[in-house]
C-alpha cells in the first residue's frame, strides 16, 4: 500500500493511496483551512480513506468519478452512505453512479467545483469510456487521469480516436508540470508529470490513431 500527497497552492492537497488488490489509487483531496475534502474514485478500502480525511481533519463532501468501471467505484455506495457526500461524474455516468448513490450530479466540460478555498475543474476525456472524466486542480498543477492515462502507459480504449484526440488536445493543453495522479499503480513510479510522460510514454508520443493502434497491436492489448 503505497501514499503520496501532493499541495495545490495553499488551497488544496491531494494523498493518494493505493488500495484492494487490482493495484487502485484512490486520491483525497482536501482544504487544509476548511477541512473540506473530496473522495476521486472509491472503489475499495473505504475506511482507510475516510480514516485518512479524518486524521488530516478533512470532512468528505463531495465525491468525484473519473468513470464507472465496477474497479473505480466497488465502494462508492459505502462512501456516499457513510458521508452524504454529493456524487459528480460526466452526465453519461450519471444513470449509473445513481444506482449506487442518492445524490449525483452531472458536470460540464470544463466547469470547475468549489472545494473549500479552491477549485477543481472537470476536463472530459473520452476514449477509455465515452464518459471519463479528469480532474484538475490549478496550482500547483495536479491532474486525477483514472484510467486516461497511466504512468508509462494508457488504460484500453473503446474508441480509439476519441482516446487520441484526449490525450493529445486535452491533456496536451495542460502545462507540462501538471502532476499526474493515475487509476492503477502500473508503472515505474505511483505519479509523474505530463512533461515527463509525453516525452517517454509511447501511449502519448503515438500522436495519431493509426501510431496509436500500431503501439496497442505490439504491446498486445
Amino acid at each position: 500500500m503505497t501514499q503520496a500527497s501532493s499541495r495545490a497552492g495553499d488551497a488544496l492537497e491531494i494523498v493518494q493511496l493505493e488500495v484492494g488488490l487490482l493495484h487502485n489509487f484512490c486520491e483525497v483531496i482536501g482544504c487544509p483551512r476548511t477541512g473540506e475534502a473530496a473522495l476521486v474514485d472509491p472503489a475499495f478500502e473505504v475506511d482507510r480513506l475516510l480514516a485518512e480525511a479524518r486524521r488530516r481533519g478533512w470532512r468528505v463532501t463531495t465525491i468525484f468519478l473519473t468513470h464507472t468501471h465496477d474497479d473505480h467505484v466497488a465502494g462508492l455506495d459505502e462512501a456516499a452512505a457513510l458521508t452524504g457526500a454529493v456524487v459528480r461524474c460526466h452526465p453519461l455516468e450519471v444513470a449509473t453512479a445513481r444506482r449506487l448513490a442518492p445524490r449525483v450530479e452531472a458536470v460540464a466540460d470544463g466547469e470547475e467545483v468549489p472545494l473549500g478555498d479552491g477549485r477543481v475543474r472537470a476536463i472530459f476525456a473520452p476514449g477509455h469510456t465515452p464518459g471519463c472524466v479528469c480532474w484538475f486542480v490549478r496550482e500547483p498543477a495536479a491532474l486525477v487521469t483514472g484510467d486516461v492515462l497511466f504512468v508509462g502507459s494508457c488504460g484500453r480504449a473503446s474508441d480509439v480516436e476519441a482516446m487520441v484526440d484526449s490525450l493529445q488536445r486535452k491533456l496536451g493543453a495542460l502545462p507540462e508540470e501538471t502532476r499526474v495522479f493515475p487509476g492503477h499503480d502500473y508503472g515505474k513510479t505511483p505519479t509523474s508529470t505530463l512533461g515527463y510522460e509525453f516525452a517517454t510514454n509511447p501511449a502519448l508520443r503515438a500522436e495519431t490513431p493509426a501510431a496509436f493502434r500500431q503501439w496497442v497491436q505490439r504491446r498486445g492489448r
